[in-house]
């Protein structure tokens, strides 16, 4: 990682075009600018200017380490507003409304995570249906919205989003669990635990079954997740899910994921969402831990 002055010092010397104006403008000798931007270019081994007789223009390799240097700025800058806003409050609350699938899955852990360091903050999460969702958000009964596929809405700020792939969850002592992925056919073979009508996995499998023509057949539909990883338990059961919903079960060696192994497979989207430009910063700091939970864990779970 960059650090922070080296940044500030790429950026002035972009905007100024020139190293020297840079120091005057920063206060800092223009001798220290240069030497670290060279040895930056010495690290990447390109370099980052072109350095003309009347100013230094930015090269290709420049134009796209500054785009990452500005947008780390402007993180750095929200950051430090966020603890800004929080210098002298110990106290807060904000809403979730949320669906079955995260509540049962990795909010959870997400709360916990949170709580052990803002134990005096409060907050309410409520469960909800697609649509339901939306409305509660909307009309400012719950400050953010969690939850796969939420449809587009002009009234809605999309505030961070992921797609996590849907595949197919089986106990890692089913015949097929020495797999790595695995097609319609092969899942029709055994018996089906699958979400119902209510769920949002529910029409990527019809979408799916529909380009194969193929009949989805279940032996069990459920809105709950939690009967979905248990019947994954059960001797030749399998579900679909994502890697999300079997976190602690993944950890535990009892579950594995297995990739749909069929053209058109589209992942699902799991998103937050508000009204507006979140101002509670408390919110805005549980937003950023989800960021990075989700980061670890789907990074890590196929």
């Amino acid at each position: 990682m960059l650090h922070s002055r080296l940044l500030i010092y790429l950026d002035t010397v972009a905007r100024c075009g020139s190293i020297r104006k840079a120091g005057e403008q920063l206060n800092v000798a223009s001798t220290a600018i240069n030497r670290q931007i060279l040895t930056l270019e010495d690290n990447l081994g390109t370099p980052i200017f072109q350095r003309l007789p009347r100013k230094l223009v930015l090269t290709a390799a420049g134009e796209i380490l500054l785009a990452h240097v500005r947008e780390t700025l402007k993180n750095m800058n929200l950051t430090r507003q966020v603890l800004e806003d929080l210098k002298g409050l110990k106290r807060g609350e904000f809403s979730i409304a949320t669906m079955v699938g995260p509540i049962s899955t990795f909010l959870p852990l997400a709360l916990a995570d949170f709580h052990n360091t803002h134990q005096n903050v409060r907050i309410h999460v409520s469960t909800y249906g697609t649509h339901d969702l939306v409305e509660t958000v909307k009309n400012g009964q719950a400050d953010i919205g969690i939850g796969f596929d939420i449809p587009v809405d002009n009234s809605l700020v999309v505030q961070t989003s992921r797609t996590v792939p849907l595949g197919v969850v089986m106990s890692v002592h089913h015949p097929l669990a020495h797999q790595e992925s695995i097609t319609l056919e092969e899942c029709n073979a055994w018996p089906l635990t699958v979400a119902d009508a209510s769920m949002a996995i529910r029409p990527h499998l019809e979408d799916l079954y529909a380009a194969r023509n193929l009949t989805l057949t279940p032996a069990i539909e459920t809105n709950s997740i939690e009967l979905m990883r248990q019947m994954a338990l059960s001797p030749g059961h399998i579900t679909f899910l994502t890697p999300l919903d079997i976190i602690q079960e993944k950890a535990e060696g009892k579950l594995k994921f297995l990739s749909l192994n069929e053209h058109g497979t589209q992942p699902q989207t799991l998103s937050i969402v508000a009204r507006s430009k979140i101002s509670n910063p408390f919110t805005a700091l549980f937003i950023e831990r989800v960021e990075y939970f989700l980061q670890d864990y789907t990074s890590a779970s196929v």
